[in-house]
């Protein structure tokens, strides 16, 4: 069985419907174009050049990801796996097909905590700045999207804080293999997150404690969300 992408297009700026914007970019990453571990053009130039919108190249950016043909380097860009080579790690559909909630959630304990202590310990002013941005992204969101769009840019920026970057490729991996695993269990009720959403006091308390360079309370408090996270997204498991 088949499985349709509805491209909608943007009248307001005059794009007709794209055809298939899934399709359309695998056959750019399989031209001769690109190869294997390249990086795909801005978002702006595929807009552009598939005149579609930039949610609707989202939306595909998404599914190619799942499928393990992508994967997206927070202020890098978008890259093309290299299936044959030994970054074959980043087939991230096939490790998503084997692993639960419950793996990825001991997986993020084991080092996101961590990557938090590091944080509290190097981050400069501009990296908590950038934390303090997108926590702030996150608690003004209107809709569930822009929601884990500024929460995927929060962790990220904690990450990055660490000033490690062994830490920051485990981390963005993880962090893939994360949304893919929400994507296929997570089933909103709402449009978008409460007001009084538990993330929004638990993402103040890490920003907190990281700004004041205490170590092991933002150690804590990262545990703490994540428990807190895996609770409210997967409590039927």
């Amino acid at each position: 069985m088949s499985v349709v992408y509805d491209d909608q297009g943007d009248k307001s700026r005059g794009i007709k419907p794209s055809y298939n914007t899934v399709e359309r970019l695998k056959s750019l990453i399989a031209s001769e174009e690109f190869t294997p571990g390249s990086r795909l053009p801005s978002e702006r130039k595929l807009i552009d050049r598939f005149k579609i919108t930039r949610a609707n190249l989202r939306k595909a950016f998404d599914i190619l990801e799942r499928e393990g043909l992508i994967w997206r380097h927070v202020g890098k860009g978008t890259f093309i796996t290299e299936p044959d080579s030994e970054k074959s790690i980043l087939n991230i559909s096939g490790l998503v097909n084997e692993l639960t909630p419950v793996q990825l959630l001991r997986a993020r304990l084991s080092i996101e905590p961590a990557i938090a202590r590091e944080a509290a310990i190097h981050a400069s002013e501009a990296d908590v700045k950038r934390i303090d941005a997108a926590r702030d992204a996150a608690s003004r969101a209107t809709s569930w999207s822009e929601y884990e769009r500024a929460d995927d840019l929060l962790h990220h920026e904690i990450a990055a804080a660490a000033q490690n970057p062994l830490l920051m490729s485990m981390f963005e991996y993880l962090n893939a293999v994360r949304r893919a695993v929400s994507w296929s269990k997570v089933v909103r009720t709402t449009d978008r997150p409460a007001a009084d959403h538990d993330s929004f006091v638990e993402h103040n308390r890490i920003y907190t404690v990281i700004k004041a360079r205490n170590a092991n309370e933002a150690q804590a408090a990262m545990h703490k969300h994540l428990i807190s996270v895996s609770k409210r997204l997967f409590e039927d498991d």
